[in-house]
């Protein structure tokens, strides 16, 4: 058991230190129980935008389970401080993704604790760079694919006609 707590305590503070490198202000809460009655989030950050507060599970196998008193305690906390709250997954081989406790990806138990699949962060989860604001999701249903505008369609045409070489068709569009 001690070395699946090592390892969980390896990841947040791999968690940390990638959000200390994206420009946050973050840190490690203490070991659950220690520093209060309540439970904290593992992970606390900022930038002067977004405000986080994360509960990090890692796992080797899928899906992965969080206790429902540790999502009442995160979602507790994050409103009295004024964060967001996010349960953070990372699952052997890949990347952290994150998701707030509502979310529809997010699976409820009939026992009240909650369960993520890995198919389903893969799918749904808000990626690091998502996260931390260097990238947003697009899906292809977003992208309207109507076709090269007029513009582009009379390069086009100019170029095949002779009118136009192909550099100055390339430079053109």
């Amino acid at each position: 058991m001690a070395n699946s707590n090592a390892k969980g305590d390896r990841r947040e503070r791999e968690l940390v230190n990638e959000l200390d490198a994206a420009g946050f202000a973050v840190m490690r809460a203490p070991a659950s129980g220690s520093a209060t009655e309540r439970e904290l989030p593992d992970v606390l950050a900022g930038d002067g935008e977004d405000f986080y507060a994360v509960e990090a599970k890692s796992s080797a196998g899928d899906p992965i389970y969080l206790d429902g008193e540790e999502v009442e305690a995160l979602l507790f906390f994050s409103r009295n401080f004024g964060a967001k709250p996010r349960i953070g997954v990372r699952f052997d081989r890949e990347d952290w993704y994150f998701f707030h406790p509502g979310d529809e990806a997010v699976h409820v138990t009939d026992g009240g604790n909650y369960r993520v699949k890995k198919e389903t962060a893969l799918a749904h989860g808000v990626d690091f760079d998502e996260l931390v604001g260097h990238s947003e999701k697009v899906t292809l249903d977003e992208v309207a694919d109507d076709g090269p505008d007029q513009g582009t369609l009379d390069v086009l045409s100019a170029f095949e006609r002779g009118d136009l070489s192909k550099e100055e068709a390339a430079e053109m569009l």
